[in-house]
């Protein structure tokens, strides 16, 4: 049976092939130019997109500590 093409698989076709792209800076494949990861690497393509990180387990850790020692120093 042959495929039946509306007008909007060729509009998207179209706005699918005017869309500019860009290398990946850690894969080199192309990816579009406003995507914020790759869709290939699942990476963030700027570091502006990318989520905080987390902090390291010895800053909490040593956090806690502090707290610790000034609630043992006030309490007595």
């Amino acid at each position: 049976m042959p495929r039946v093409v509306d007008d909007d698989d060729a509009e998207w076709d179209s706005e699918d092939d005017s869309m500019e792209t860009v290398p990946c800076p850690y894969c080199r494949r192309q990816v579009p130019e406003d995507a914020p990861r790759c869709p290939y690497c699942h990476r963030y393509i700027s570091d502006e997109d990318a989520p905080p990180e987390r902090k390291p387990w010895w800053v909490i850790l040593g956090v806690i500590a502090c707290l610790y020692a000034v609630y043992r120093w006030t309490v007595g």
